[in-house]
């Protein structure tokens, strides 16, 4: 466990934690105290990341299942306030990139990537939105840069992230007079498998090389980098920032390199 314990018995759930920034955002919430909700699509990955939180003295629940699905965010928002009495912060991490333009999107791939990067954001916020009014708790939003500025052959994807900083305002002012804060980060270029996956990306070694270009301050960044920005969104130290979508992108927004 870490020195610092901001979030000493605080209660978060982590959705997209089997991969990249979401289990980034798990385990630097473990190491510093918090009693973490796993949830992902991959239980064996689930597991792992329990046996090695659990190996550091973290209190783990892992919640499978698909964040699309209405009835499964549902249940995880119950077994994870069942499990530890309670739920402080929420982490939407969860999402996915496709490919394609204005003129060539499939119907299939943008309600893909809509359903998993925004209906995600919007179902999971409203199921957990009694408890973390109870509990005065907060919400962080993992968006993109792409949600701020257009890239080409990208269009579901930078629509979903635009639509994701929009929905952090609009929910940040309906709960904020409950007490409940939401915000969102919107990465540049992170070294994660999300591009890869679904090869959106065709050589990622090159891909990530040209980051060093493309991002003024020259290089591309880390899922841990983002984590430290989210834990700070949640903790006390944040207490008076809502409706927040903050750049962690080396400058990229700021570049018109291509």
């Amino acid at each position: 466990m870490g020195e610092r314990q901001r979030f000493r018995d605080r209660v978060m759930l982590v959705t997209g934690a089997t991969s990249g920034m979401g289990r980034a955002c798990a385990r630097a919430l473990a190491g510093e105290g918090a009693r973490v909700a796993a949830a992902g699509r991959r239980g064996e990955r689930l597991a792992a990341l329990a046996a090695e939180l659990g190996a550091a003295g973290a209190q783990v629940l892992t919640l499978e299942g698909d964040v699309r699905d209405e009835a499964t965010c549902a249940r995880w928002v119950s077994e994870t306030v069942q499990r530890f009495s309670g739920l402080d912060g929420l982490v939407n991490a969860a999402g996915v990139i496709g490919t394609g333009g204005a003129a060539d999107t499939a119907t299939a791939e943008w309600d893909r990537v809509m359903d998993s990067n925004l209906r995600s954001i919007f179902l999971l916020t409203r199921a957990a939105a009694p408890e973390l009014i109870r509990r005065r708790g907060a919400v962080v939003n993992l968006s993109s840069v792409a949600g701020l500025r257009p890239y080409p052959n990208l269009l579901a994807y930078c629509v979903s992230k635009a639509a994701v900083d929009q929905y952090t305002r609009c929910a940040a002012l309906d709960l904020a007079p409950h007490g409940v804060r939401v915000n969102a980060v919107n990465p540049g270029v992170v070294v994660t498998e999300l591009h890869t996956v679904t090869n959106a990306v065709p050589d990622y070694a090159a891909f990530l090389e040209k980051g060093k270009t493309t991002h003024p301050l020259g290089r591309v960044g880390t899922a841990e980098e983002v984590a430290e920005l989210v834990l700070y969104l949640l903790s006390d130290a944040a207490g008076w920032v809502t409706g927040v979508t903050w750049s962690i992108d080396g400058g990229r927004a700021l570049s018109s390199a291509r």
